[in-house]
């Protein structure tokens, strides 16, 4: 990743207004600095920009978006010695820099589209409020 020619797509709720989605994509192109700032030079190409329905869910010690047709994503906490609780690990991560939870993706979690597919069953994932701000 950090060698660059990234290629991104941008995906918006379609319940945003026109003026909430030229925020969001001036937010997640990097264009206005903050957090996506950092990773703009990195990214060759943009594919495309689509307003398309998004379900998030958020139960228990999992976390799922949905887009139809395009991405099925869904992670679970690792399990931990407290039952009750998620392992956390501190980070410097750029969506959450103080702390992400340590989670793998459930099966199907799949991202289809733009001639390229991606299966994160079984593999590395986390989960965290974002905690972005224009620095």
């Amino acid at each position: 990743m950090a060698e660059g020619n990234l290629k991104v797509a941008l995906y918006l709720d379609e319940r945003a207004d026109e003026q909430q989605r030229e925020a969001l994509g001036a937010i997640l192109s990097g264009s206005v600095g903050g957090p996506m700032g950092v990773l703009a030079p990195l990214i060759s190409t943009v594919l495309g920009v689509k307003a398309v329905p998004i379900t998030y869910r958020h139960e228990g010690k999992t976390r799922s978006v949905e887009i139809p047709n395009i991405m099925r994503a869904s992670v679970h906490s690792l399990p931990s010695l407290n039952p009750d609780s998620e392992i956390w690990a501190e980070t410097g991560h750029p969506f959450n820099p103080t702390r992400l939870a340590m989670a793998v993706g459930d099966p199907g979690s799949t991202f289809e589209d733009y001639g390229m597919r991606f299966d994160n069953s079984g593999k590395n994932g986390h989960y965290a409020a974002i905690n972005w701000s224009k620095s």
